[in-house]
């Protein structure tokens, strides 16, 4: 604050500018946006999935397989062996118990793959496995 009395005697107050409650709150409101961000996992290929009219969207899908049309599998962005997916999956469900399994295959891969997979991942042990689909257009 500017004082009055010592301006009229000539002595000049150099006025402040106090930033630091701008910078106080700049910070709380990064770490707000950081807590409350949901990042998405991605399974790490383009995959043309298959259209469903009984298709739901599910917000808790934590593991993510992907099944490319040459019936190749895909999870955390890395190719993993079709015998392979009971031990991936166990891992991954041990770092986060409650997560859901996702299998988002292509719609020109086969069909045995996609059931082997699910197979793999419910002897696991995951409670929750689902078959990804797309909404139709329209």
């Amino acid at each position: 604050m500017l004082n009055i009395a010592a301006a009229r005697r000539g002595k000049r107050a150099t006025p402040e500018l106090n930033i630091a409650p701008l910078i106080d709150m700049v910070f709380i409101l990064l770490i707000f946006f950081l807590v409350n961000t949901s990042f998405v996992k991605e399974t790490g290929i383009d995959v043309s999935r298959p259209t469903a009219a009984t298709a739901m969207v599910q917000n808790k899908a934590t593991i993510l397989i992907a099944i490319d049309q040459s019936n190749r599998l895909f999870m955390d962005h890395r190719e993993i062996d079709p015998r392979a997916v009971r031990a991936n999956v166990e891992r991954a469900l041990a770092e986060n118990p409650e997560g859901a399994v996702v299998v988002v295959a292509d719609k020109a891969s086969s069909t045995g793959v996609a059931i082997q997979v699910m197979d793999g991942c419910r002897m696991a042990g995951a409670a929750n496995v689902s078959l990804a689909a797309s909404v139709p257009e329209g």
